[in-house]
């Protein structure tokens, strides 16, 4: 089983006194610790901890204090019931459900109809223009591209040339959960419910549709044409969105050789070279 550090031991140990930790649900890639706990007067609760190094706890917490009660409020996500960002410990209400992902319910419209009216509501609760956006990105995916990757050469000298080309618009920034995808839904009892905002940050609205689009949305219209109904239209700019499939591509190839996570690897290089076929 992950642990904590004898500090956030300590320090869950003041929040729920007497908690009994019944269930890990860590992945194992990075060094996020999630538990499953019961408290001392029986509430369910989710434990997630960090390194002092890792930045996506710290993330999650700015969410869950900014604009994840948005959902919260109606019981579409966690509500947060204690935190410390410097001490990289959250906990959270724990949520019923069953992960959709590689369930009956992944492959139901219905399902997206529902994500994506949630979707619409994080997005639509606050908004900002960024004019060094759009460079800032440039600059982070030539960056991945600097670090040890499996990109073939031919293709990283292509990828380098298209980033080249792109122009720096100012871009209207909202508030993204980052992960917007089936594994990080729960289906309870046909209710769809969001958890783990731990790539929360304000970014373009489409790029909430970038993971979906190269996944479940291929060769499921029927998907996609309920989520976009539950959304309430279509933020994806094809320029814009061109970039974005890239930049999405790119760092989920680097990523996934960093943790040694060869199945996402492989899905990211196929992003590689789906989203270049738009620059032949």
């Amino acid at each position: 089983m992950s642990t904590l550090s004898a500090e956030q031991h300590l320090l869950l140990e003041s929040w729920c006194p007497g908690i009994e930790i019944v269930r890990d649900h860590s992945w194992g890639l990075v060094d996020t610790v999630v538990q499953e706990g019961v408290t001392a007067d029986g509430r369910r609760v989710i434990i997630k901890a960090s390194g002092q190094d890792n930045h996506h706890l710290v993330r999650e917490i700015a969410a869950h204090r900014e604009w994840v009660p948005v959902l919260a409020s109606t019981g579409h996500a966690p509500v947060l019931l204690h935190e410390d960002a410097d001490a990289r410990l959250l906990v959270t209400q724990y949520l019923p459900g069953q992960l959709v992902e590689n369930t009956a319910s992944e492959s139901e419209p219905e399902t997206y109809r529902q994500a994506g009216a949630l979707l619409a509501r994080i997005h639509s609760s606050t908004s900002q223009v960024d004019i060094g956006y759009e460079e800032a990105l440039r600059k982070k995916a030539l960056a991945w591209l600097d670090k040890p990757h499996r990109i073939e050469p031919i293709t990283e000298t292509r990828l380098r040339e298209v980033i080249a080309s792109w122009p720096t618009p100012p871009v209207t920034l909202v508030p993204t959960h980052g992960d917007w995808q089936p594994r990080n839904w729960l289906d309870d009892e046909s209710t769809i419910r969001i958890i783990d905002f731990g790539r929360a940050e304000h970014r373009p609205a489409a790029s909430d549709f970038a993971r979906l689009a190269t996944q479940q949305f291929v060769g499921r219209r029927d998907l996609e044409t309920a989520f976009l109904d539950g959304y309430g239209g279509d933020p994806r700019e094809p320029d814009a969105w061109h970039r974005m499939l890239i930049r999405e591509a790119i760092g989920t190839a680097a990523w996934a050789f960093q943790v040694r996570d060869e199945g996402f690897e492989a899905q990211g290089h196929r992003m590689i070279a789906d989203a270049l076929r738009a620059y032949s």
